[in-house]
């Protein structure tokens, strides 16, 4: 309507005369993409809408303490710990994130009561041969166990600790039985007990597992090795939570939430333990249980292992009204720790804990719950059905995001199978920034493959994107003015402008769409490959590139690698350069010290070319090679051009020396083989030309069996007459002898003459 009187009026004026403004309408634009997360309540991706404005409320599943954190707990903590700094720095969500510790759980106190009757057991100093007798006796038990396990990986793991027993044990009993010396037998027992530390800890528990009752000795064991995932999680730069909670604080609020959930209907108390009426809650209106993995409801096997080792015997079981349902407290038995209830001595279940702890915190709804995909069902599912039982809604998560496995060749990583690697193992071998970069080249909610292969992609990556943060950090240290720095733009930088504004663009779309780093990290490594190109353009054309330009688009992948918690340092572009944790500016403070040295070595290379002073140019040398590397600078000498100086890792750089000594060995001992191939051939060619014809085909008597005056074949081994068509073949080698001897005797005459 405004449009429509600007235009009435614009005619009105010009009909008078008047010179006006033509009306003016806004371009058509295009819709941006929206933030979409893959969401597991509904197994599809969903746009992103908060509940509350740009607040964002977070819950992830922490750790059960209770050995060293893996690979396989890294695979999430990694994941989740790139899209909370995505959803926070890129998209500017205000995120609230709150994580549990699992410190009171079924695994955790079976080994902690394992641990302490097995190292009371060792503080005995037991003999060689009751130690023995023991592991005789343990082995029974054992070997049952490892029969009636159907789980092909569980099986495996049985019968590899099975034979290492074996092997032990046979080595200590013939030790024995020859009346070995003392300390020979001693050796050997403690291997026995290295190796079959798991059966006897089994044994020993089944005898005196019930007489452990001090609620101190459960809390050791996830105490320290919390403090171990926390050092972990410190040296993988993953962020810590702005809230911790640990099931051993929250006791009382887990016991009032249980309370609430019998109050409302959907609870029922058995032999002071208490239970989720699974039935009763899918019976209502308003709820719907297994809203996650629905298919799985009634698989006995998930079930149980939700409940725990030590809540799934026979009078437990029989506890329930159905074999849907699952505990939310447990009356504790004798060796277990135990907390004061309504209903007596107990613990609380698994699920109930992140239920209580999540709904403390975040109250009755989240805007996403984390964790990982072997989660799903049971416990996911239970803590869904049981917080939405406690706060009487339909809505307590509103996007479920669960992040992929991680596999060994194929296997999945997991303590209780014993195959898994550390984060500490992990972190001795790759960096952690080599460990992110190997998950951002990867989809979050895949299975991702830990491999050689990946890391050495992701070390490849690394590489590609230091070498180019280098390059610019060269062409921007070369001197300029204050209006020397702003270049005329021609079609190159154009070109080069308008793919930086369209990959910006693509890595744009691919972060709204999932999150999906895989496919913006393989936009940046194009930005690059075309700033490359433009470089070695500009180079081949003896032209400075544009230095506005490749700052730009440096900075740009640096702050976007930061973003992902890759780069993790002060510097405006490329990665921080200096180890030990240090925070200073390394680049800033050294470089112009370099410049110095890297200047007065090329006016002495210069000046000993011109004088040709070798030695001075080894010298020069030498310290480009050998001195520099040692100190984590690299010099690049190019024909024409000033040396380029290069701050970088002082362990690439000695990885690098080798390889090019490698190199080089490899060339010299190639050029040794081939000189040597060559003598060998002039050895050869000389020892035939010395051979008269008549010579030639005498020797071969395999061949043939007569000859002419002339030395020339006329029968064959058989005494057949040579054929015409042999004959023609065999006078053109003679002929070709005759001309090679009369060539060694011309050489032959002419050297004696000499």
């Amino acid at each position: 309507q405004k449009s429509g009187l600007a235009m009435a009026a614009a005619s009105a004026d010009q009909a008078k005369g008047k010179r006006v403004q033509p009306p003016w309408a806004p371009p058509p634009g295009s819709e941006p993409p929206k933030l979409c997360l893959y969401n597991s309540l509904t197994r599809s991706k969903e746009e992103f809408v908060p509940q509350n404005g740009k607040k964002v409320q977070w819950y992830s599943c922490g750790p059960t303490v209770y050995d060293a954190s893996h690979m396989g707990h890294a695979r999430s903590y990694i994941s989740f710990d790139i899209l909370r700094r995505i959803l926070m720095n890129y998209f500017k969500y205000d995120v609230f994130y709150c994580m549990n510790i699992t410190d009171i759980d079924d695994k955790i106190i079976k080994r902690a009561r394992q641990n302490y009757l097995f190292e009371q057991y060792t503080a005995k100093n037991p003999a060689p041969t009751q130690i023995l007798e023991d592991v005789l006796t343990a082995k029974k038990p054992f070997q049952v166990k490892q029969a009636e396990t159907t789980d092909p990986d569980k099986k495996q793991m049985l019968e590899r600790i099975d034979a290492a027993v074996t092997a032990a044990l046979a080595t200590l009993q013939g030790a024995v039985q020859s009346g070995a010396a003392g300390s020979l037998l001693q050796s050997q027992a403690e291997v026995l007990l290295g190796e079959a530390k798991d059966l006897l800890s089994d044994w020993l528990d089944s005898q005196f597992g019930s007489q452990v009752t001090e609620n101190s000795i459960f809390s050791i064991l996830p105490k320290y090795w919390e403090g171990e995932y926390h050092k972990d999680m410190e040296a993988l730069n993953v962020l810590p939570p702005d809230v911790l909670t640990r099931v051993s604080e929250y006791v009382p609020e887990i016991v009032e939430f249980v309370k609430k959930i019998l109050e409302n209907g959907y609870g029922y108390v058995s032999n002071g333990s208490v239970y989720f009426d699974t039935a009763k809650f899918d019976s209502s209106e308003k709820h719907s249980y297994a809203k996650l993995v629905p298919e799985a409801v009634g698989d006995q096997k998930a079930l149980q292992e939700g409940e725990g080792d030590l809540s799934i015997s026979t009078d437990r079981l029989s506890e329930k009204r159905s074999q849907n349902d699952f505990a939310l407290w447990k009356a504790s038995k004798p060796g277990e720790p135990s907390w004061d209830s309504p209903w007596g001595k107990g613990r609380p279940g698994w699920h109930i804990e992140c239920s209580a702890m999540a709904g403390s915190v975040l109250g009755e709804s989240m805007d996403i719950h984390g964790g990982g995909f072997d989660l799903r069902f049971p416990h996911h599912d239970n803590e869904l059905a049981q917080s939405e039982a406690f706060f009487e809604n339909d809505h307590w998560v509103r996007y479920f995001l669960h992040t992929g496995h991680l596999t060994i060749a194929g296997c999945k990583m997991s303590k209780s199978l014993k195959n898994f690697i550390t984060i500490k193992d992990a972190l001795a071998k790759h960096s952690a920034r080599q460990l992110r970069l190997a998950f951002l080249m990867h989809s979050w909610k895949d299975t991702l493959d830990y491999s050689n292969n990946t890391m050495e992609s992701a070390i490849q990556y690394e590489k590609f994107m230091n070498e180019f943060f280098l390059n610019v950090k060269d062409v921007l240290r070369a001197p300029t003015d204050i209006t020397g720095q702003f270049e005329k733009w021609e079609g190159q930088e154009t070109e080069l402008n308008n793919s930086f504004y369209s990959r910006k663009a693509a890595v744009h779309a691919a972060l709204c769409d999932n999150l999906d780093t895989r496919t913006a990290m393989e936009e940046m490594r194009a930005l690059v490959s075309s700033s490359n190109t433009y470089m070695a353009a500009r180079k081949t054309a003896k032209l400075a590139p544009n230095r506005m330009l490749l700052q730009s688009i440096a900075t740009y992948l640096t702050d976007m690698l930061k973003i992902f918690g890759a780069i993790d340092g002060i510097e405006p572009i490329g990665f921080h350069v200096g180890g030990n944790g240090q925070k200073v500016d390394l680049e800033s403070t050294v470089m112009p010290y370099l410049k110095v040295l890297s200047d007065f070595r090329e006016e002495v290379r210069k000046i000993a070319r011109e004088k040709k002073v070798t030695e001075v140019l080894q010298l020069c040398d030498g310290v480009r090679d050998e001195i520099l590397p040692e100190l984590g600078v690299r010099l690049e000498d190019h024909e024409g051009l000033p040396t380029v100086v290069k701050l970088v890792d002082r362990e690439t750089l000695l990885k690098e020396r080798e390889e090019k000594k490698k190199v080089e060995e490899e060339k010299r001992r190639k050029k040794e083989e081939a000189a040597r191939k060559k003598q060998e051939q002039e050895m050869a060619k000389l020892a035939k030309m010395k051979i008269p014809p008549n010579e030639m085909f005498k020797s071969e008597t395999d061949k043939y069996s007569a000859f002419d005056q002339m030395g020339f074949p006329t029968h064959d081994a058989e005494g057949k007459e040579i054929s015409k068509g042999q004959t023609k073949k065999l006078k053109k080698l003679y002929e070709a002898q005759e001309k090679l001897y009369k060539e060694y005797l011309e050489t032959a005459q002419n050297g004696a003459s000499g």
